[in-house]
């Protein structure tokens, strides 16, 4: 199906500071070729038939391309995002605003700190939360309450995988004759996180270590397609053998801020 997409180029991008371990301020960037980078990512997405919105990016917030810790959205309610970082508090009331001029009318910022898709995952039936590193357990409630589905809380042991979204992604949603279908690398959880999985995703796609360190899982599917970085050619070969068809874009700028597909993308559920 058709996806809608929110994404902000990385005009402003830089690695000034590091707020995990993928940044080192005093490693080289070219933002001129992450630009180029996200570029041909947006035109993946539109090549395989996806809408893409863009957000205007903002002097002095180099993570503000990171689109997917800015809001989450589900049946069009919105719940915004509260950082745990100072240095990208101000990202969230630029998409507030986004989302009201494109005419959300339920957009709910929340008093906990989450940072929405980056923890955050979408199953169709259940609302997959990560914390251990960034969005509070607190938040996991609050979710529930704003968007109104259940959601369940998993725990991050590895602060390379300090978001849920670089440890695990959502193959295709549930349906009312399917079951949701997951990709994860189990060794990013703690082992009451690990058991939940297998209870819940029993034929889950189980990532290696070779697959998460270069983000890998940092992927976005449509249920087809499945949109990944270049390296993860192990993953993509996992998720071809269920029938996906991996798509592969170099995203090895944007690493250096420690994101990938996922991260440079929110999803619009209506």
């Amino acid at each position: 199906m058709p996806r809608r997409y929110v994404m902000c180029p990385p005009r402003h991008f830089a690695v000034d500071y590091a707020i995990n371990p993928w940044m080192d301020p005093n490693a080289p960037v070219d933002p001129a070729l992450a630009l180029r980078q996200w570029g041909e990512l947006r035109d993946t997405y539109r090549r395989l038939g996806h809408l893409v919105d863009e957000v205007e990016p903002q002097p002095g917030l180099p993570d503000m391309v990171f689109a997917a810790n800015s809001g989450t959205v589900v049946d069009g309610r919105v719940l915004g995002s509260r950082f745990a970082t100072r240095e990208r508090a101000a990202e969230a009331e630029h998409f507030r605003r986004w989302f009201v001029e494109n005419g959300f009318r339920d957009v709910t910022m929340p008093r906990e700190v989450n940072e929405a898709e980056g923890d955050f995952a979408w199953t169709g039936r259940v609302l997959l939360a990560g914390t251990g590193f960034r969005t509070d357990p607190r938040a996991h409630a609050e979710a529930q309450e704003v968007l109104g589905v259940p959601v369940v809380s998993l725990k991050l042991l590895d602060p390379r995988y300090y978001h849920l979204d670089t440890a695990l992604f959502v193959l295709s949603e549930a349906t009312d004759d399917r079951a949701a279908h997951v990709a994860y690398y189990p060794e990013a959880f703690s082992p009451g996180s690990r058991r939940a999985l297998e209870r819940l995703f029993p034929d889950a796609v189980l990532a290696d270590a070779a697959d998460a360190s270069c983000l890998g899982l940092n992927a976005v599917s449509d249920g087809r397609n499945v949109v990944l970085p270049v390296e993860a050619g192990a993953l993509a070969e996992k998720v071809a053998a269920h029938g996906y068809e991996p798509v592969f874009v170099d995203i090895s700028e944007l690493r250096k801020a420690g994101g990938g597909p996922k991260c440079c993308t929110m999803e619009i559920r209506k």
